[in-house]
């Protein structure tokens, strides 16, 4: 006779250690080391995504989570060409739009978008653009001017809907075929400010506002021929955002008279069920995505803030800053090296001396330890909590420092001289194989010395911008030189022979700290203070989570390859020296486990 669990299904599996990955969603297992069986289920929540390198308002988007595209919008009262992608982690600008507006529609992907619409900022218009991945070009107008509509499909079979036009509450549809727009079937319900998911084909829109103070919640389907009405949302609202299908649909945030909206609700084809709020209320945001994978980014009164949104069997916790301990005494200009479990800090500037102090950190304490010889600031560093280097530098008079000092995790012993003395230079690298580039003399010096734990050579090569006040990090022969004075935002990359231009970075700085590699590495800080960071993957930078405290003149320590794991933030002038202390941590996910119960 056949077993029960032939006919039935499978054996209940007994693990040892949980499951640990998306993989388990569904499964039933026996956990012998909580004695209790368990499963993994999936849920659905909103968490916090990195800022948008500008705050928009009115602002059109499309895409999908992992490249998302915003286009136009307006900073609370002008309208701009602004165009930034979203790579999964953060933004990045792109080339601008032809024409300045807001209040527009998006469709598409990061690589193939249409724009359509909008309000420059005075009059609506029938203008079109196409955007290919790197830059707009003028397409063919819509038959109606008109802003504030629902966008959806693609860039060669688009499909908008409803409006304004200045003087009325549109109702007309027009469907796009990659060259000309032609007049579809109108909506039953005239309204501006909907939203939108779907395809030419088999479109939603949601949601809107009609006179007299009318905020709706009126969903219709179009099947690519005519508007049906369906299922109204449980929140009436406008300047709403969606994404999705017309069978599996996300809209999200909105206002109504009640208030400005985090609501968020799914559609399955035939009704809306509610979810979880958005994070931050807003209206008149950007949406890209599906209705299991989205982002919300930007909305009134000028806001930043990105969300992300996950239905998924792991419990993903944001990447972020968050406080660590305080270092004992408050400088500005000092030195850093290792990571958030083992980093050591020195030097640096004080309202009243120059500092020779010395700090350990073990990822909760700071500890004192010896001295360097003599007091320094604006010094090169690089190496571990073990094995350090500091290079060049201010004395505690006046001038530069050609002196060097290497720590062995006990005492600093002076080494050979650096080639050329100068202070606010930059270091990658480890103790027997740095790096030291830039720096001012006066004037800033382009000078790159190498060093093999006895020895500084100057290289052939110098930085092709002479510079001071940059950040480095990377290895001796991979390494990331950044900005500098006077607030440039090029980037130039180390092979261990020359440099290479790179590609900019997103913010013009100075002062600002580093850490990671020459393909993951991550920036943070500025001067004047300033708590923006962005990242690097070896090509591109993007935006990052702001740190807590503004802050610049200020310097870090970072393990090679761990940009998101090992990186802090210590001390740092605001308007006055800090001691304050922030360690980064990336994206991570755990699986969602429940017990199951008889009860």
């Amino acid at each position: 006779m056949t077993d029960y669990k032939n006919i039935r299904g499978k054996k209940v599996k007994f693990l040892t250690s949980d499951l640990d990955n998306a993989q388990g969603e569904g499964q039933i297992f026996y956990s012998d080391t909580d004695k209790e069986y368990k499963t993994a289920v999936a849920s659905s929540a909103w968490s916090a995504g990195s800022n948008m390198s500008t705050g928009q308002s009115g602002v059109a988007g499309c895409g999908i989570q992992t490249a998302g595209l915003s286009c136009g919008g307006h900073d609370g009262t002008t309208a701009n060409v602004t165009t930034q992608e979203y790579n999964g982690s953060g933004w990045a600008t792109s080339g601008n739009m032809v024409a300045a507006r807001s209040s527009k529609g998006a469709t598409g992907t990061q690589t193939a978008a249409i724009s359509m619409g909008g309000e420059p900022p005075s009059s609506f218009v029938t203008n079109c653009e196409t955007y290919d991945g790197s830059s707009w070009t003028e397409g063919p107008n819509m038959n109606t001017a008109r802003g504030m509509l629902s966008a959806l499909g693609t860039s060669t079979a688009g499909l908008i809907a409803g409006g304004f036009n200045n003087t009325a509450h549109l109702n007309e549809s027009e469907e796009y075929d990659g060259s000309s727009w032609a007049e579809g079937n109108n909506l039953n319900t005239a309204r501006r400010q909907l939203g939108g998911a779907g395809i030419q084909t088999a479109g939603l829109a949601f949601g809107g506002f009609y006179p007299p103070e009318q905020y709706t919640g009126i969903t219709e389907a179009y099947d690519g021929s005519s508007w049906t009405e369906v299922g109204d949302m449980n929140t009436g609202r406008h300047k709403v955002t969606g994404d999705g299908l017309q069978t599996a649909a996300l809209a999200f945030g909105g206002i109504n008279p009640t208030a400005t909206q985090g609501a968020t609700e799914t559609y399955n084809g035939t009704s809306w069920t509610e979810g979880p709020d958005l994070a931050t209320a807003r209206a008149d945001l950007g949406g890209a995505g599906t209705s299991t994978t989205a982002l919300a980014f930007g909305g009134d009164p000028g806001l930043s803030a990105t969300e992300e949104f996950n239905i998924t069997a792991m419990t993903v916790t944001a990447a972020a800053w968050a406080a660590g301990t305080s270092i004992n005494t408050a400088r500005y200009a000092s030195n850093a090296a290792g990571p958030k479990t083992a980093g050591l800090y020195w030097g640096g500037q004080t309202p009243s001396a120059t500092q020779a102090l010395v700090e350990e950190y073990n990822g909760t304490s700071w500890t004192e330890v010896n001295n360097m010889p003599s007091g320094t600031y604006a010094s090169a560093s690089f190496g571990i909590q073990t094995a350090a280097v500091s290079a060049g530098g201010a004395p505690p008079t006046s001038g530069n420092l050609n002196s060097s000092y290497e720590y062995d995790g006990t005492n600093w012993t002076s080494g050979n001289n650096i080639n050329t003395a100068r202070r606010y230079l930059s270091g990658f690298g480890i103790l027997t194989a740095g790096v030291i580039a830039g720096g001012f003399i006066p004037p800033a010096s382009g000078a790159t010395e190498n060093y093999d734990g006895t020895n500084w050579t100057t290289a052939p090569n110098s930085l092709n911008t002479a510079r001071d006040r940059s950040s480095a990090t990377g290895t001796n022969t991979a390494g990331l030189f950044c900005a500098g004075t006077p607030g440039d935002n090029n980037s130039e990359e180390w092979n261990g022979t020359a440099w290479t231009a790179g590609n900019n970075m997103i913010f013009g700085a100075q002062d600002r700290a580093c850490a990671g590699s020459q393909t993951d590495a991550l920036f943070f800080g500025d001067s004047p203070p300033s708590a923006n960071s962005e990242g690097y993957d070896g090509t591109n930078f993007s935006t990052r989570p702001s740190m807590g405290t503004a802050r610049g003149i200020f310097y870090t320590g970072g393990t090679p390859n761990a940009s998101t794991t090992g990186t802090w933030a210590g001390g740092g002038f605001t308007n006055t020296s800090v001691a304050n202390v922030e360690e980064f941590t990336g994206d991570t996910g755990a699986l969602n486990l429940k017990t199951i119960t008889d009860s």
